[in-house]
Order: C-alpha cells, then structure tokens, then sequence
C-alpha cells in the first residue's frame, strides 16, 4: 500500500463533493489512499462519500467528525491516516478540483527533500464570469502579498522559512512534520496560517510548487462580498457569520 493518503474535510458538501471526488478519481497517480471526513453535516455528504467508496479506483476510508470545525476535520482524518500507516499526506477541500497531476506533484516534492508543500490555487470555472473570477484572483493575491510584508511573519520571530501563504487546499507534509508541529489547530477556520506558522517554527523545508494545482471554489466571494472577503484573507475571520461556505 501507498504511504500516501489523501484528506478530504466535508461539511454540507453535498451539492460539490461529487465532482472533486470525480477529480480524485481522474488523478494519473492513484497509488494512494482517501479518507473523507464528514464534519457534522446533516445533508447527504455522507451518503456521496460511501457511494464513491464503492467503485472509486483506490481505498476509501469515510470518517464521522462530530465536532464542527474545519481544523477538527483536518486533523482527525490525519491521524487517522497516520495510524494507519501514512507517511505522506496531501489535503485538499470537498469544494476544489485538484487538476490531474496534482497526487504525482505532491509525491514528487515531498520525496525531493520538501517538508510541506503547497501548490498554486487557480478558481473553478463553474462559479462566477470571468470579473469575478479575476476579482477573486487578486483577493488572495493581495491577502498573499500582506502576509509577506507582516511584521509578525519575519523571520525574526523564530520563523526558520520566509512566509508565504499556503492555501489549505492545496498542501502536502510529511507525517513525521505533521506529528512534530503539534497537527492542524482544532478549530473552526482560519486555521491554515497558524499551521503554516508552527510548521515554520521546526523547519526551513516549505517549498511551493506551482505543478500541484488546485482550482478553488469562489463562493465566499458570493456569500460574503467584496469587502467580505478581503477581511476574511486578512485574516479578519467570518465575522458574526455562522459558518464559512468554505
């Protein structure tokens, strides 16, 4: 078996997940493992995750998280995995489409001597036109550009890798890094800038790789505006808003 695992958080994903299993499933790696943890959602998730169980091209493990919260998710299905012999993970999101060499991209980096890994985050051509696709593009872009400049980012601060932000969707680490730095922070989103930060207070080896693609959901855009949006990349949170449409 594979010692890589594939995890995939799910939360009222039942109208999204079926496509990005879909792409899971057209990866030309699949030499790997899927564990598909649903987070408290009272749709038919579930359900969508055990049929894909049933003829998807590699094993799928399914997972029930009661607790809600995107980083509970995150984590349960890692070490889940890990328990179960995973020495490499990669993660994507039941919203995004991981384009078909996004497995083989991760292995690849890993395998080259990276600790994490993160890809680059395109939007999904199903959502929006063209604006707001190209509104979302500089969003995050700009969120990007402000982590870099932070003072609370540099180096200074015992970071031992210059900060870059690493989207959630889009990440690769070893089991061995995801064990050291203390795992995902158990709590609902934002979690993936603390992550980044701890995993950059043990190691210098956080590189990028722009062949691991994963085309995002723009719905935040939608649900939460303009202003909305920037904030939320700013790291602003979701505000007196219940749940993040992810």
């Amino acid at each position: 078996m594979s010692g890589l695992w594939v995890v995939l958080p799910a939360h009222q994903e039942a109208a999204r997940l079926g496509d990005t299993l879909e792409a899971l499933a057209a990866q030309r790696d699949r030499d790997f493992t899927l564990v598909v943890v649903d987070n408290a959602s009272t749709d038919g998730t579930a359900a969508i995750a055990y049929e894909f169980a049933r003829w998807a091209p590699f094993s799928v493990h399914v997972l029930h998280e009661p607790e809600k919260g995107l980083g509970c998710a995150v984590d349960t299905g890692c070490r889940y995995a890990i328990r179960h012999g995973a020495s490499l993970l990669a993660r994507t999101d039941a919203d995004c489409l991981p384009r078909p060499t996004w497995t083989a991209a991760a292995r690849t980096a890993l395998g080259s001597g990276a600790g994490l890994v993160c890809g680059r985050v395109d939007t999904r051509r199903d959502e929006h036109g063209p604006l707001g696709r190209a509104v979302f593009r500089t969003l995050v872009r700009g969120a990007a550009l402000f982590g870099r400049v932070r003072p609370a980012h540099r180096r200074r601060h015992g970071y031992l890798a210059p900060y870059r932000m690493h989207a959630g969707n889009n990440l690769a680490i070893t089991a061995a890094l995801y064990e050291k730095v203390g795992g995902m922070p158990r709590r609902p989103s934002p979690t993936d800038r603390l992550f980044v930060n701890r995993v950059r207070r043990h190691t210098a080896a956080v590189v990028h790789a722009r062949d691991m693609v994963v085309a995002n959901s723009t719905r935040r855009l939608r649900d939460y505006g303009v202003v909305g949006t920037a904030r939320w990349y700013l790291g602003k949170g979701q505000g007196k808003r219940e749940e993040d449409p992810r």
